[in-house]
């Protein structure tokens, strides 16, 4: 398996994964255009993804979805519930490249297991296998749970949502507060102190890479994000380069991981 981050965060939202006989897009946050730009960086056209999967409708996860789609005949899959909000936003999709989940699915070769997550939209995770190699997305939540924990574990990589720095978004934004009381609550998104806590757990089920991922561009950084994880893991005795490797997503084109 090929993994690429081509962009993450506030600003568009976009992942590659590859098997031999598979290539996808995890949702298409930029601009149809840009989206070609980035795949024409890791030597990918458009012509040869199989299949877009959708966690939910917001902008920076659909913002190239109609365009890609409809000119390159790519089939879109996204859940049920995710469908009510994006009919009228993709309204080019033909109906043959409307594809709906509710459960495991597959395309090709790759295994996906969907898991719904506590957003202001309906939204799901996703953990992607072939061979008995697993990685898991899970980024847009306001809080975890047992359930959520159970579907990531066994993964070799995971992409975990780090989004914002409590003291940032709450002292150093305009936001009006409501905004910031819905982006730390229940249904917003993880801070960096909550993506460390489900790490340490994550770490001790077995899963030995991570990458931090949507980071907001107002409320946090990558190096407070990198260095707020590694001070919380390493007063449990857990030490980045050492027992756990940390990566962060930014709007750039990140580390290619490749699974054997």
């Amino acid at each position: 398996m090929r993994i690429v981050n081509l962009s993450s965060g506030s600003e568009g939202n976009l992942t590659y994964i590859e098997t031999e006989d598979t290539k996808i897009l995890l949702d298409d946050g930029l601009s149809a255009q840009k989206t070609i730009e980035k795949l024409k960086q890791i030597s990918v056209t458009p012509t040869e993804i199989n299949a877009i999967v959708v966690s939910h409708e917001h902008s920076d996860h659909t913002k190239g979805l109609d365009v890609l789609s409809s000119k390159y005949n790519i089939p879109v899959f996204a859940h049920e519930k995710v469908w009510i909000g994006l009919d009228e936003k993709l309204k080019n999709v033909s109906l043959k490249n409307r594809k709906v989940f509710d459960d495991k699915f597959n395309i090709k070769d790759l295994i996906i297991s969907p898991i719904e997550v506590p957003h202001d939209v309906p939204c799901y995770g996703f953990s992607f296998e072939k061979d008995n190699k697993k990685i898991s997305f899970v980024t847009d939540l306001g809080h975890l749970n047992d359930k959520i924990l159970e579907n990531m574990f066994k993964s070799r990589l995971i992409y975990i949502e780090s989004n914002y720095d409590k003291e940032m978004l709450y002292n150093g934004t305009k936001y009006p507060l409501s905004l910031k009381r819905r982006i730390d609550g229940p249904n917003g998104h993880l801070s960096n102190i909550d993506s460390a806590e489900a790490v340490e757990r994550l770490a001790y089920g077995g899963t030995r890479q991570f990458v931090l991922a949507h980071l907001s561009k107002e409320n946090n950084t990558p190096s407070i994000a990198f260095s707020t994880l590694c001070s919380c893991l390493s007063k449990n005795n857990i030490q980045e380069g050492k027992d756990i490797k940390i990566d962060v997503a930014t709007t750039e084109i990140g580390t290619i991981f490749k699974l054997k």
